[in-house]
């Protein structure tokens, strides 16, 4: 009986280790204001709780109010000898995403992770500054592991923001997918 308790609670314990390694790990992230008149990054810092649990979070400083026109270009990097663009390299007009997210093509992708920037719940035009807390990998983790299985490896998503037209700041986050 007692061989039997402790099998199963070595059971457990293994799948319970399993279930909280995450598949994707964060291990960097890069905020670059192009410039510094119309926004800048007030701070933008990824912090490690324990071994398992990582988040980002970040606060942009917008100068010039109100915005109306925002794109985003987002690409997906994989590291072969430094960051060779993967798979996506993607450009999407933010304000009409935001307006009618449900619709647009590009909402597959990143329904999930605007949903996640605190203050970003309408359209443009925007008045007020951008605050994303404590962003963790399920998001990522997600797209990597259940719905379209990527390789393991290291990984770097790059975002180029654009204000009417003007390439205004540069986010890169790491990643790496085990």
């Amino acid at each position: 009986m007692r061989t039997e308790l402790f099998f199963i609670h070595f059971l457990v314990i293994i799948h319970l280790a399993k279930v909280v390694k995450p598949a994707v790990e964060f291990t960097n992230i890069i905020c670059t204001s192009l410039d510094k008149t119309f926004s800048d990054f007030e701070y933008c810092y990824l912090k490690s709780i324990n071994r398992t649990y990582k988040y980002f979070s970040l606060k942009v400083n917008l100068f010039k109010v109100p915005i109306t026109s925002v794109k985003i270009n987002l690409a997906l990097y994989k590291r072969f000898n430094g960051y060779k663009p993967f798979l996506y390299n993607v450009t999407f007009d933010a304000c009409k995403f935001l307006m009618n997210r449900k619709s647009q093509p590009v909402s597959l992708y990143f329904y999930e992770f605007f949903s996640s920037v605190s203050n970003m719940n309408h359209s443009c035009p925007y008045d007020h500054d951008l605050i994303m807390e404590k962003l963790t990998t399920d998001i990522i983790n997600h797209r990597f592991t259940k719905i379209l299985p990527f390789p393991d490896g290291d990984y770097m998503i790059k975002m180029h923001w654009f204000a009417y037209d003007i390439n205004r700041a540069v986010f890169q986050i790491y990643f790496t997918k085990k």
